[in-house]
């Protein structure tokens, strides 16, 4: 989920001693331009994968991968990312991503099969990752004081409207110009950021920031995190009792705790731990998460519902996700003010209980569609991620020490790329194993096999792939079976959308036992 953050307390070089850049604000409308297509391409995939799988032979869990590619590489990078530009220039790192990101998206568009668009999304991840960073750390350097909650302000409202208007986007380019736009538009998008930072920017570093990278760390979690989101997405073909996925869960946990003894251990660790003995800090990382998981999660499989059980085109499913977008801008600056005279804490568990009961609302069209139930769980929803962002951020951000600044908005990138990708998969998993449950019988008493039942499951409805599957009955057997699926989806979606919608309201439930208001002195 985008974040906003305030200024970031660190020594830089130039830029700062030689005055204040008279491009800056140009300069912003590049780094916007940058942070916003990051966001874009984190939304816009999903509304494409119905047409993607009537073009292509793949299965509903290829396409997550090309969907959480992009996530699992960004959230496993940005650390080290940060890290590259505080030591070798925060302008160069920005260039380097959006020439990586626009060239990777451009061949991307061309790739011809599956597996050159899941290595495209996570190549475009890496570009993203020396993006995001750099874009929140050249703020303060080229902007006075009394200006930069303004600056980061801009920088916040690109990137919420890049990730909310994602799905309508996504639509949009995928049914007036095909699905690959998703891809291609890209490029020229990074070409206006690339001439405005050249141009504009004023170069920053950290002259007291370590040249030491935590490999170790790097690579062990990023490794839990492939195996956690591998675990998810292929359980749905396999089956979650299948040794390799349980291997592939219970390595998960080993890694990460792996990880926890290596960043104890290690002179320059990629994450502090010290970061999580701040109650605040800890709470804001767990709301972030569940944030991001519930949204991404939700996003995704309303525009699979939307097209495949309810006709919808690419564009109409895509438009009819708009409404979260208007309340998210709208209670954004009311939970700063809110924020600011009852302390954080209150907006966001109310933020999150807010994103619970919208996202509940929404599940109801599991049961009994109507698009006005629809939008008023957008809505409520939109309202509760409004209302949690600037509280949130400024508490994960601005809150440790100045010290931990850097490493306490990196992870905040992390998480929400990573519970992102996470949502997706963990939704669309409760989803398939409801679908292919329900289904199975209709489509064994039909003549298919076990195993073309499994890939039917696993296919998307009226998809290429399904289409080959049924080749092998009659019309109008096909077209009920096809209809017992489309059936078992709603509830499926409906059923993964409440789950999630009850994992907001527990973690709102929660966060006060985790977040605890810190204790007054005596004799305050």
């Amino acid at each position: 989920m985008a974040e906003s953050t305030g200024p970031l307390r660190e020594n830089t070089s130039s830029g700062s001693a030689a005055g204040y850049s008279e491009h800056r604000w140009r300069a912003l409308a590049g780094m916007c331009v940058a942070a916003g297509m990051v966001w874009l391409s984190f939304a816009d995939f999903g509304v494409a994968v119905p047409t993607i799988s009537r073009e292509l032979n793949v299965s509903l869990p290829d396409l997550q991968w090309a969907n959480n590619a992009f996530s699992l590489s960004t959230g496993a990078l940005v650390l080290a990312a940060g890290r590259l530009g505080d030591v070798f220039g925060r302008k160069r790192m920005l260039e380097i991503g959006l020439v990586v990101m626009g060239a990777v998206s451009l061949a991307a568009a061309f790739a011809p099969g599956v597996t050159g668009m899941i290595v495209g999304r996570a190549a475009m991840g890496v570009g993203a990752a020396l993006i995001l960073p750099a874009t929140l750390a050249l703020i303060p350097p080229m902007f006075p004081p009394e200006e930069q909650p303004r600056a980061f302000g801009a920088w916040m409202a690109v990137a919420w409207v890049g990730q909310a208007a994602g799905p309508a986007v996504g639509g949009v380019l995928t049914g007036t110009l095909g699905w690959r736009s998703t891809f291609w538009i890209n490029a020229p998008l990074a070409l206006v950021g690339l001439w405005l930072v050249r141009r504009s920017a004023v170069e920053s570093t950290d002259p007291n920031a370590s040249r030491h990278i935590d490999l170790p760390g790097l690579f062990t979690s990023a490794l839990a995190a492939f195996c956690l989101l591998y675990g998810c997405t292929a359980g749905q073909e396999k089956g979650f009792s299948d040794p390799l996925i349980i291997a592939l869960l219970a390595g998960s946990v080993v890694l990460a705790a792996l990880f926890v003894l290596l960043e104890k251990r290690v002179r320059d660790p990629l994450v502090d731990l010290r970061l999580f003995s701040s109650r605040p800090f800890c709470g804001a990382l767990v709301a972030n998460s569940v944030m991001n998981i519930v949204f991404a999660g939700v996003s995704f499989l309303l525009t699979l519902y939307l097209q495949q059980v309810r006709g919808y085109g690419a564009v109409a499913a895509g438009l009819l996700l708009l409404p979260s977008t208007a309340t998210i801008l709208l209670f954004n600056p009311l939970g700063g003010r809110v924020s600011a005279r009852r302390g954080a804490r209150l907006p966001v568990v109310l933020g999150v209980l807010l994103l619970g009961v919208g996202t509940l609302i929404v599940s109801i069209i599991g049961r009994d569609y109507s698009y006005a139930v629809l939008v008023v769980g957008l809505l409520v929803l939109g309202a509760g991620l409004g209302l949690m962002s600037i509280p949130l951020s400024d508490t994960a951000v601005a809150g440790p020490p100045e010290e931990l600044a850097g490493t306490a908005s990196g992870m905040f990138k992390v998480t929400s790329m990573l519970g992102g990708a996470f949502g997706v998969a963990i939704t669309v998993a409760v989803q398939q194993a409801v679908e292919t449950n329900q289904a199975v019988d209709r489509a064994t008493a039909a003549g298919l096999s076990d195993s073309q039942v499994q890939e039917l499951g696993n296919a998307v409805t009226d998809s290429k792939l399904a289409d080959q599957i049924l080749s092998s009955v009659d019309q109008s057997t096909a077209d009920a079976i096809n209809a017992a699926f489309r059936a078992v989806e709603a509830t499926g979606a409906g059923r993964a959308i409440a789950l999630a919608g009850l994992l907001a309201v527990v973690a709102a439930l929660a966060l006060p036992l985790i977040w605890r208001r810190p204790k007054a002195p005596a004799g305050a």
